[in-house]
């Protein structure tokens, strides 16, 4: 892996020295590559980083400030590897992960009451990747739920969003680690009145700002956010504050999507609760619940 980081780095020297221009001329051969050569040197997180990067060249308007941001990261994954032995335990946990080691679940178990905040999958050529969001009722944790299973195949479990359970969960190690493996289970899901404490606009904004201090290479942290409306700006879309002055805008991901109607629906016009993804690209909702009870609606 060390290896293969080395040679990583020279290769964005290389990028850098002969100009951004070049990632264009080239095309994703040089991407594919290079992700090939990760992929030798056991570094799986690494080869993925190397993809994304080669689908940004003439990916649209400001595509060279956006492959330069994505260099630096990278650089800075390399580096967190060469030189883990100096990191703190917690940061060079989250820079072995990144870059592809998988842990083991050996955090203590955690016994609490759960709610399915949200379910939503992905999917590439090879694999179908299931987040599912949790919410501790006792202990006011977000916790996520990470299942894999082959291309065109459903991963396990499925569970009901809006519904909770009890059980225990244990955490994988990384500094501001969220990702848990579900352990004995003591109920089934039931309808249960729990909701996660929302946040302003401000707040949601400055937690992702903190998680960012642990991991660097984070591109959203799981957030609640109380007392919101859906508002047009422009040819976008934002979620403001009801009784403030800022806020969050959707993503643009987000807002192709038809469930975003949903969402002006269920509020219109009136203060909602939503839970969702923030990031440096905005918000993306994932759940709605309306500020005067109700069922959540999944908004993915």
């Amino acid at each position: 892996i060390s290896a293969g980081a080395a040679e990583l780095e020279q290769r964005l020297a290389d990028l850098l020295r002969g100009g951004l221009a070049a990632a264009e001329r080239s095309g994703y051969g040089m991407w594919e590559e290079t992700a090939a050569r990760m992929v030798d040197a056991q570094a799986p997180g690494l080869a993925a980083r190397v993809r994304e990067l080669g689908a940004i060249p003439s990916s649209g308007p400001g595509w060279p400030v956006r492959l330069l941001e994505e260099c630096a990261l990278l650089h800075l994954l390399d580096q967190g590897w060469l030189r883990r032995e100096e990191l703190p335990d917690g940061l060079a946990a989250t820079v072995r992960s990144r870059v592809g080691l998988s842990g083991s679940a050996d955090g203590p178990p955690v016994r609490d009451h759960w709610l399915v905040l949200a379910q939503y999958d992905t999917a590439d050529a090879k694999l179908t990747t299931r987040r599912i969001w949790l919410h501790g009722a006792a202990s006011g944790r977000t916790a996520l739920l990470l299942s894999y299973g082959a291309a065109g195949r459903a991963p396990e479990p499925a569970l009901p969003v809006g519904l909770a359970f009890e059980a225990e969960v244990s955490s994988y190690p990384g500094a501001g680690q969220v990702r848990v493996a579900l352990g004995e289970r003591f109920s089934p899901p039931a309808p249960a009145a729990i909701r996660p404490k929302g946040l302003t606009t401000s707040e949601a904004a400055a937690r992702y700002g903190e998680a960012l201090r642990t991991d660097p290479w984070l591109d959203s942290c799981p957030v609640t956010l109380g007392g919101v409306v859906p508002t047009p700006d422009g040819d976008s879309w934002q979620l403001a504050d009801a009784d403030g002055e800022f806020a969050l805008p959707i993503t643009p991901a987000a807002r192709s999507r038809p469930d975003l109607w949903r969402l002006v629906a269920l509020s219109g016009g009136a203060p909602v609760t939503v839970f969702g993804e923030c990031g440096h690209r905005g918000f993306t909702p994932l759940t709605a619940w309306p500020e005067d009870g109700g069922e959540a609606v999944p908004l993915c």
